[in-house]
């Protein structure tokens, strides 16, 4: 491998907007994010999901009638 080429790897802290700090190692000091996944509304559970059924045959029936 060749030398001086990697950039400097150390220890960095990441803060997320919520006020959680994860400690963990980045060529990047003190990273501040937005959003972590305590906070992301898919990991909370916070997030709906949309009931689909119907969708397919709905689509199914739409284009059936072209044949």
């Amino acid at each position: 491998m060749k030398d001086k080429i990697h950039p400097d790897y150390q220890e960095t802290t990441i803060t997320c907007a919520c006020g959680h700090v994860y400690h963990t190692r980045a060529t990047r000091k003190n990273i501040r994010v937005e959003i972590c996944a305590l906070c992301h509304p898919f990991f909370t559970g916070s997030k709906k999901i949309l009931d689909t059924t119907g969708r397919i045959e709905r689509f199914q029936k739409r284009y059936a009638k072209g044949k």
